[in-house]
C-alpha cells in the first residue's frame, strides 16, 4: 500500500513523523473518513468543510481545498489501483516542543490513507448492545473528529470483535448518545428521531445528509434528549457512518425491530445510492 505524505507517494513501510508531532504527543490531530465511490470521494466538501473548521479550533493554521485534495487523492488512487475506496484524511499539529504550547501550528502533517474497499451488498443489519460505559463529554464546546479516541477505544473492548454489533452510548446523565462508530437514528410514526448535537455526539457526515433526505423525502425530523425508552418503541432503528453508509438495526436493547426489512430505512439507502458516484455536498439536494 502507497500512502500520502507531506507532498509524497510513499510505501506505508517507509512512512514516519517526528516523535516531537503534537499529534502524537498531545493528541493534536484530526481526520476525516470518506467513501469513493467509481473514483468519486461522496461528500467531499462536507468533510473538508468540518475539518477546516476543527484546525481553527485547535489553533492549526491550514486549510484545504477540493482541488487540493484531489489533486492527491488521484494518483494515490491509481498507485494503488482503486476506484472504490476507504480514505482517511488525517491532519496532526506538526512538531514542537515538549510541554503545551498556546501558540499557532503553522508546519502540520497531512496523511492520506486509502484501502481497498468492496461496493456494499444491500443492507447489512447489526445488533445493538447498550454501553455500560458513559460518554463521555467534548474535550471542547463540541465533538470534533479528533485523536482523542479513548473513549470509543475502551467502548469497542467491552463489545469485544463482533462486526455485527454496534455498541450504543448514554450520556453520564442516561440520554441516548450515539454508536461508537456512528450516529444513532429511529422511526416512529413517519417521524424521524435523533440524539441532538447537545448531548456531546459528533456531527457526523452521513448523518447530515441522512436528516437532509429524511426532508426532502418529507419525513417530520426531531433533534433532542431522549431515553433509552423512548427509542425501544420505534417502528425503525438504524445507524449512519461514511464507510457503512445506512445500517439498520433488527435488535435494539433487546427488542427486535426489522432490520434490514423496514421500508423507510431501505427507501433511504435507495435515495442515497443514488447520489454517492457525483454529489459534493449535502446543499446540491
Amino acid at each position: 500500500m502507497f500512502i500520502y505524505l507531506n507532498g509524497d507517494l510513499v510505501r506505508k513501510e517507509d512512512a514516519v513523523i517526528s516523535p516531537f508531532d503534537h499529534g502524537f504527543l498531545y493528541g493534536m490531530g484530526l481526520f476525516e473518513t470518506i467513501r469513493v465511490y467509481n473514483g468519486h470521494p461522496f461528500l467531499l466538501d462536507d468533510h473538508l468543510q468540518r475539518l477546516n473548521n476543527s484546525l481553527e479550533v485547535l489553533n492549526i493554521k491550514t486549510r484545504y481545498t477540493r482541488d487540493e485534495i484531489l489533486e492527491i487523492l488521484h494518483p494515490l488512487l491509481k498507485i494503488n489501483e482503486l476506484t472504490d475506496a476507504y480514505v482517511r484524511l488525517n491532519v496532526s499539529a506538526g512538531i514542537g516542543e515538549i510541554g503545551l504550547q498556546t501558540e499557532p501550528y503553522v508546519h502540520p502533517n497531512l496523511i492520506i490513507f486509502a484501502k481497498p474497499l468492496p461496493p456494499a451488498k444491500g443492507l447489512q443489519e447489526k445488533k445493538s448492545v447498550i454501553l455500560q460505559l458513559k460518554r463521555n463529554t467534548p474535550e471542547g464546546f463540541e465533538r470534533l473528529k479528533s485523536h482523542h479516541y479513548l473513549n470509543n477505544i475502551l467502548a469497542k473492548r467491552e463489545i469485544g470483535d463482533h462486526p455485527e454489533c454496534e455498541g450504543i452510548f448514554l450520556t453520564e446523565d442516561g440520554y441516548l448518545a450515539e454508536g461508537i462508530v456512528s450516529n444513532l437514528f429511529w422511526i416512529k410514526d413517519q417521524k424521524l428521531y435523533t440524539p441532538a448535537l447537545e448531548t456531546g455526539i459528533l456531527d457526523g457526515i452521513t448523518r447530515q445528509f441522512v436528516m437532509k433526505l429524511a426532508s426532502k423525502r418529507g419525513m417530520r425530523l426531531e433533534e433532542g434528549f431522549f431515553t433509552l425508552d423512548e427509542a425501544k418503541v420505534a417502528d425503525e432503528v438504524f445507524v449512519t457512518n461514511s464507510i457503512q453508509e445506512i445500517v439498520p438495526l433488527s435488535l435494539f436493547d433487546q427488542e427486535q425491530k426489522p432490520g434490514n426489512q423496514g421500508v423507510i430505512v431501505n427507501d433511504l439507502q435507495l435515495q442515497y445510492k443514488q447520489y454517492t458516484t457525483y454529489v459534493w455536498s449535502r446543499d446540491e439536494l
